[in-house]
């Protein structure tokens, strides 16, 4: 029996996933394969690397440095946020929270990251062969929200965000062989997810990056689909939906620390279904 976890990411939102993973480290419950979208990908590599509380520091702690999220990097580098700090200078070897790669390396779970190809709008799934000691080129690809992060470049190609791709990838988890699929969302799942605020961004996107622009417009439509086969999974066993019933006010970008710990403790308190799931009961 094949079991994944799906981490579909939501920015500052994604404290909620941190509480689920603690969860499951506290209660050493394990998955075959790993997919992590935007905040997602941070959020799994911390768990597959067994870095418990890892994750909720970093929401808590680092976003309210400039040099995490900024106007200031937005004059300086062209993006709000500046992902190679977040995921290089804070995660790389010596930084101040550095991922442990060996044990990330070692555990035997499969990992893919998502992002968006910026110019054709095709998913790209990186795997954990893609991902090296102080080189998380993949989750700063998978984490460029359009129009406040510039596409993240690899191989000469240019990246963002991977919910413009491939925003809930279970038929991916069915595809690599999972038999059941604890899917994680960042917002109540009865929640139809709206797509002004995707329109409105798409407008700063659209002329250097037009494919994007619509995988940008589009995205709302393609969320609540995937939301909603979700549910019909989840109703004949093969998925389990982890989602918050309060976003407790939390949005991609908001900096609240009282917010954060609250749907932190919803996470972990929700992340109690699991088990059972995973087990198979």
């Amino acid at each position: 029996m094949k079991t994944g976890i799906i981490d579909v990411g939501g920015g500052m939102r994604g404290i909620y996933a941190a509480g689920v993973f603690d969860r499951c480290m506290d209660e050493d419950i394990r998955f075959d394969l790993c997919i992590g979208i935007s905040a997602g990908s941070a959020n799994v590599s911390s768990y597959l690397a067994g870095q418990r509380g890892r994750n909720r520091f970093f929401y808590e702690t680092y976003p309210f440095r400039k040099e995490y999220m900024s106007l200031g990097n937005f004059l300086r580098i062209g993006s709000y946020l500046d992902l190679d700090y977040i995921y290089g200078t804070l995660s790389n070897t010596g930084g101040e929270c550095p991922l442990d790669y060996d044990a990330f390396a070692a555990n035997p779970a499969e990992l893919i990251v998502i992002a968006c190809d910026a110019d054709t709008g095709e998913s790209r799934y990186f795997e954990k062969k893609d991902v090296a000691r102080d080189d998380y080129r993949p989750m700063m690809a998978s984490s460029a929200i359009p129009a406040v992060c510039l596409p993240y470049p690899i191989d000469g190609r240019r990246y963002f965000d991977g919910a413009l791709g491939d925003t809930i990838p279970l038929q991916k988890a069915f595809d690599e062989g999972c038999d059941r699929v604890v899917l994680v969302l960042t917002k109540p799942k009865d929640t139809l997810r709206k797509a002004d605020k995707d329109v409105f961004l798409a407008r700063f996107v659209k002329r250097r990056w037009p494919v994007a622009a619509e995988r940008l417009r589009t995205r709302a439509k393609r969320y609540n689909e995937g939301v909603a086969l979700a549910k019909k999974l989840e109703a004949e066993g093969k998925v389990l939906i982890i989602a918050p019933e309060d976003t407790e006010g939390m949005d991609t970008l908001k900096k609240d620390r009282d917010a954060m710990e609250r749907l932190y403790a919803r996470g972990y308190e929700d992340a109690a279904a699991i088990r059972a799931f995973a087990a198979g009961d």
